[in-house]
């Protein structure tokens, strides 16, 4: 968001603010039309603009995050605003309300605090009039409708992309790499971190790499499906010969995201969540779109099964009665107990496990 001052206009001009909208949208939006559109529309009505509030980058489906929309309605609020008219591009620009009630609401506070809003755009005058009411609500309602065809057209291109092994977006995961490819598929260039495509019609596939972390991540299968150690041991191994997960050491609850993760046996799992409306949603897991044998695997199908049966062994609902004969097994078998050997017993649950459903490791050795 950026507030900018503009020369103080000559007395006889009504003193007004402008509101500017950018999201991502074509050069018809940008914040120089605009500006420019606006300012024709005040030349020719005798207003001088003395502020402007600017939101660049920001959806209009919501006002959050849109810092510019945000202190205008904060200003107008307050009765301390220079100005007494606000331009607006043109009804979109003030919002794509999926509720096109939100749209009206913040159009009526500025009306509450005496100040007019004019867009300038429009082929009609915002003047609460029976024909400019109606024609108010109708853009709202398009400029929302626009806003979700958008969004459902979006998502089913990206659905598309997927199924032709194409990564959509963001981050490569931990010992992945994004392999920029023509439209025809070949290779092009592997991207590093925050370098992104720039022709449309190029696509990103994921390839193993850097050696280092590929090495890491076989390791961590081999010494969980092979050498059957635990998560706690594994975590220890790597950290002790500094095989971290980036820049941060592993945990159990890491190892577990990475021998779980279908990336590593070549396959693509998406739309595992959902984020409409501005709020997360997990999916089930029979709505998921899975590509298999995308990209490369850096573990064998086999290998990557085996270590997911393992996990899903590991973590079933925990039953109080099998939980303490477990415990009870190992006190027999070792003659002795302590977390060491709980944490490292392949048939109990971990330390913490008995922590968390017991009220304290010692609580759960008074039960046996």
């Amino acid at each position: 968001m950026r507030a900018r001052t503009s020369h103080q206009p000559s007395s006889q001009l009504a003193p007004a603010a402008q509101y500017l909208r950018m999201s991502t949208e074509h050069q018809q939006y940008s914040i120089a039309n605009q500006s420019a559109a606006i300012a024709l529309y005040a030349a020719a009505h005798n207003l001088g603009i003395v502020r402007a509030f600017v939101d660049e980058g920001k959806t209009g489906t919501t006002i959050k995050g849109r810092k510019g929309l945000q202190e205008l309605l904060r200003v107008v609020e307050s009765g301390t605003a220079d100005f007494d008219q606000v331009l607006v591009y043109d009804v979109s620009r003030w919002g794509r309300f999926p509720d096109t009630d939100e749209a009206a609401h913040y159009e009526y506070l500025c009306k509450l605090a005496g100040i007019t809003v004019h867009y300038c755009a429009e082929q009609f005058e915002n003047d609460n009039s029976t024909t400019s009411n109606l024609l108010k609500a109708l853009k709202r309602t398009m400029a929302g409708e626009y806003s979700r065809e958008l969004s459902v057209k979006v998502c089913a291109g990206q659905r598309r992309l997927v199924a032709m092994g194409f990564w959509q977006g963001g981050t490569a995961p931990f010992g992945m790499l994004r392999q920029l490819v023509s439209a025809t598929g070949e290779p092009k260039q592997t991207l590093k971190p925050r370098e992104w495509k720039n022709i449309s019609t190029d696509r990103v596939v994921l390839t193993p790499g850097p050696p280092d972390a590929v090495k890491t991540i076989q390791l961590a299968f081999d010494l969980y499906t092979k050498r059957r150690k635990t998560r706690h041991q594994i975590a220890e191994i790597l950290n002790r010969q500094k095989r971290f997960w980036g820049r941060t050491p592993w945990t159990v609850q890491k190892l577990q995201l990475l021998l779980t993760n279908p990336i590593y046996k070549g396959a693509y799992v998406y739309g595992k969540h959902e984020y409409k409306r501005h709020v997360y949603k997990h999916i089930p897991r029979e709505q998921w779109q899975i590509r298999e044998h995308a990209f490369p695997g850096i573990v064998s199908e086999k290998q990557w099964k085996k270590a997911n049966d393992m996990i899903r062994e590991e973590t079933k609902p925990l039953v109080d009665s099998e939980m303490l004969e477990g415990l009870r097994r190992l006190w027999k078998r070792e003659g002795r107990l302590n977390q060491a050997l709980i944490n490292a017993a392949r048939d109990i649950p971990s330390a913490v496990a008995y922590h968390k459903h017991f009220g304290g490791v010692n609580e759960a050795y008074k039960l046996i």
